[in-house]
Formats: C-alpha cells, structure tokens, sequence
C-alpha cells in the first residue's frame, strides 16, 4: 500500500519574511481536506480542513472580507 504524502506549496506572495502558511493541496479530492501548516515550522502541527471551509477562507480573503493587513 503506498500512502500519498503532502505536496507543500506556499503562496506566490509569499516573500514577506517568513511569516506564511503552506497548504497541500493534493489533498482535497481524495481525502476532502486541505492540510496547511506553518511554513517557519513544517515539523509542527497540521491542521486538515474541510474543502469547502478552505475555499470559504479564501474567497473571503480574496474579496476582502477580512480587511487588509
């Protein structure tokens, strides 16, 4: 049996000194998660969650409903 490990990326965004998330997003039709993570501590702990709260996430980032930072 062979187990699918993560495929980590991180947002082209992402050259703000270090402060990012990484997401696998390989994840999400087979298992129905997207796994993300700290990109300072990628040993740390995952947080899997559910495809339609990730894509909840970022359409509401990408229409600004959290403001800007």
């Amino acid at each position: 049996m062979t187990t699918e490990a993560p495929r980590w990326i991180k947002s082209s965004y992402s050259s703000n000194g270090g402060a990012c998330v990484e997401v696998a997003d390989n994840f999400a039709v087979q298992h129905g998660v997207v796994p993300v993570r700290d990109s300072k501590n990628p040993g740390g702990p995952v947080l899997d969650l559910p495809v339609a709260s990730f894509t909840a996430f970022v359409t509401g980032v990408r229409s600004g409903a959290f403001g800007s930072v």
